[in-house]
């Protein structure tokens, strides 16, 4: 059983910036693709970004393209997430997650069936 553990989140001000780490505790060839997904209060949860370990297959959200990157170590098993000029509307729960697809991460809106999640870190952007 693949465990995700999440580090990095915290109140940062607008404009300011953040890196999210997500360490698996192995590495797994039914896992293809790991991830970062949000949920704010009262909103559907949303894919933020994704990077296959297989290929070189990569996905931005349009709402955070220019702002955010994704990255990974394959040494460490860690997918690392680069928020910068954050915005008070990026406040949210941030949620890494694994799948044997790199699809599922494009699945949503709303509910994604992905193979392990992580607990979750909370991210508010306030000032």
């Amino acid at each position: 059983q693949v465990q995700l553990v999440e580090s990095g989140g915290g109140l940062v001000q607008p404009g300011d910036s953040l890196r999210l780490s997500c360490a698996a505790s192995e590495r797994t060839f039914s896992v293809d693709a790991m991830g970062w997904l949000r949920q704010a209060p009262g909103k559907e949860r949303e894919s933020v970004a994704a990077i296959s370990w297989s290929s070189n297959s990569g996905y931005i959200s349009d709402s955070v393209k220019g702002r955010f990157t994704i990255s990974r170590d394959n040494a460490k098993n860690t997918v690392y997430l680069q928020m910068n000029s954050l915005k008070p509307e990026d406040t949210a729960v941030y949620y890494c997650a694994a799948d044997d697809s790199f699809g599922t991460f494009l699945s949503g809106p709303g509910d994604y069936d992905m193979d392990y999640w992580g607990k979750g870190t909370l991210v508010t952007v306030s000032s």
